[in-house]
């Protein structure tokens, strides 16, 4: 007989979740997170589209009210970092972890969320927490009065470029298009911020520096100019991709890695779900995430029941 009925991957909003509706459900549960909980959304200034914050909440208050809230309902927290999951039988699954240690269950919500994408380009890795970043919130405070580029045309970029001008002196936002592809209200507010300037049909080809950054090279897609650009700082927000390599080969995923599931999050392996931004699926956002780590439990519910367990 397995230790847990359920074991949860992750900690982001779709597995504080699944924590929260596991409780109250009373299925023997932990959570593995091999840091705090909160995910990416820890590294969000301030959320808008949640429901039932009309003010708006920033990313560790909402993540600490949800930690508490599954805490309530006494889900066991273990801090692990899950390396990789072995079938025993229909009623166990085993998972290993960096430390060595093993948890045994018979159920698995996979919700180890995404991860920033590099550009891949000369000076990115050497730059690495000395002016390239890809997170504004934890690292915008350094470059206080600093010129910075943000680099992408999404909704995170957006976002990240309107909190820095609060910090910084100037904000050039690079794109490679000529229009961005962030929501309408986001680029609203980007266009009528004084301190953000746009680079449009633009990439970025090098980060250049010494001890640390001093300018980048850009090069016009549309004209063929290459340009050298005078910045402090690199923040980088263009997509993410899952985190799911620890994955077997069982477990169904899309060409980029993104985990496919049925309605019931179920994965291409009976017993193990998938919820949140690991999940192939069309929207990212909060309120997806922890709807996903609701139906989950609730397939797992079905699933522990017809085993008779």
């Amino acid at each position: 007989m397995a230790e847990f009925q359920l074991a949860i991957i992750g900690g982001g909003p779709a597995g504080l979740t699944a924590g929260i509706y596991a409780g109250r459900a009373e299925l023997k549960t932990v959570l593995l997170e091999r840091l705090s909980p909160g995910g990416q959304v820890l590294t969000t200034d301030w959320i808008e589209n949640y429901p039932g914050f009309p003010e708006g909440i920033s990313g560790f208050d909402l993540i600490d009210k949800m930690t508490a809230q599954m805490r309530k309902f006494s889900t066991e927290e273990k801090g692990l970092e899950i390396t990789s999951i072995e079938q025993v039988d229909k009623k166990e699954f085993l998972l290993h972890s960096s430390s060595g240690e093993t948890v045994s269950t018979t159920a698995v919500i996979i919700s180890t969320g995404a991860a920033p994408n590099k550009l891949g380009v000369p000076g990115e890795e050497e730059f690495i927490g000395k002016g390239v970043s890809y997170c504004a919130t934890c690292d915008g405070p350094f470059f206080k009065d600093q010129v910075v580029a943000v680099i992408g045309g999404g909704d995170s970029a957006v976002q990240e470029a309107l909190f820095l001008t609060k910090i910084v002196k100037k904000v050039y936002l690079i794109h490679r298009r000529d229009k961005l592809r962030a929501v309408k209200w986001l680029q609203e507010r980007a266009f009528a911020n004084p301190k953000i300037e746009f680079i449009w049909d633009t990439i970025l080809e090098k980060i250049e520096g010494k001890d640390g950054v001093e300018s980048i090279q850009l090069l016009n897609k549309k004209t063929g100019q290459t340009t050298h650009l005078p910045v402090q700082g690199v923040f980088i927000f263009i997509g993410t991709h899952p985190n799911t390599a620890f994955l077997p080969d069982f477990i169904k995923k899309d060409p980029r890695g993104f985990i496919l599931t049925d309605e019931w999050m179920q994965t291409s392996q009976q017993g193990i779900y998938a919820a949140g931004d690991c999940r192939a699926k069309p929207l990212r956002q909060i309120v997806s995430a922890v709807s996903e780590g609701a139906t989950a439990v609730y397939g797992v519910e079905h699933y522990i029941s017809e085993l008779g367990i």
